[in-house]
């Protein structure tokens, strides 16, 4: 079975990422003032998934799939370079995607709830963690799996299991992506894309403070509002 394609042209999608992988290396952090920094970012350069996928040293994603010389070319390379040791709903250990969501709210819901998920395994909820939204655009024919029960075990709230299945195949036959409805927030929607080229001018969007003081549910707060920009069309 393979999901129905369709044309989409959505602006505006919502990707959330901690501040601290905004810019550049964290390891940056760990120096003194006026120390050198060669040694640290050769540290990061050895360890750094994304910076070994530059240099097509990655078994996942080839070096040609990357993007370079464009604005956030690092963020959205290190989507796909810097995959979960168990894979995401629509990929595997070996390469990422880029997710995101068509409203800020579904965003929010999905960092809040696999965060939570990292303090359960720990047993505390306490903590206080600022993302930034990273705004794309997108216009190319995804498959969409939304209100199609034939892939309702692609939606298991617990597994990845047929998921990750059907991205395997889709990925395997030239698939640019995938729209599926959000698991964690009702009427949601959220959008997978498996090729770096096809995630358009990326660009900084509002901030966001979750907090968490002993209960799963985080407060969320906008800490941060970005300038406002003329809104394109979405259809």
């Amino acid at each position: 079975m393979t999901p129905r394609l369709r044309r989409v042209r959505q602006d505006e999608t919502h990707r959330l990422i901690p501040t601290r992988y905004s810019d550049e290396s964290v390891l940056a952090r760990l120096a003194e003032p006026d120390e050198p920094l060669d040694v640290l970012f050769e540290l990061d350069s050895a360890t750094n998934d994304r910076l070994a996928g530059e240099a097509n040293l990655l078994p996942g994603i080839g070096v040609h799939e990357l993007l370079f010389g464009v604005s956030y070319a690092h963020i959205v390379n290190a989507a796909f370079t810097h995959a979960h040791p168990t894979g995401s709903r629509f990929n595997g250990p070996d390469r990422g995607a880029w997710y995101c969501s068509f409203e800020v709210e579904t965003a929010l819901a999905e960092v809040a709830f696999h965060k939570s998920v990292e303090y359960q395994e720990i047993g505390r909820f306490d903590d206080s963690v600022t993302y930034e939204t990273l705004l794309a655009d997108f216009t190319n024919e995804f498959h969409d799996v939304r209100r199609d029960p034939r892939f309702g075990s692609c939606l298991d709230p617990a597994s990845y299991v047929g998921s990750q299945q059907l991205a395997a195949r889709l990925i395997g036959k030239g698939a640019v992506g995938i729209i599926f409805p959000s698991v964690r927030r009702p009427r949601g929607t959220n959008l997978a894309c498996f090729r770096p080229a096809v995630v358009a001018n990326v660009r900084r969007g509002d901030a966001y403070r979750l907090t968490w003081s002993g209960d799963p549910a985080p407060r969320i707060a906008l800490e941060k509002r970005a300038p406002k920009r003329t809104a394109r069309r979405t259809r």
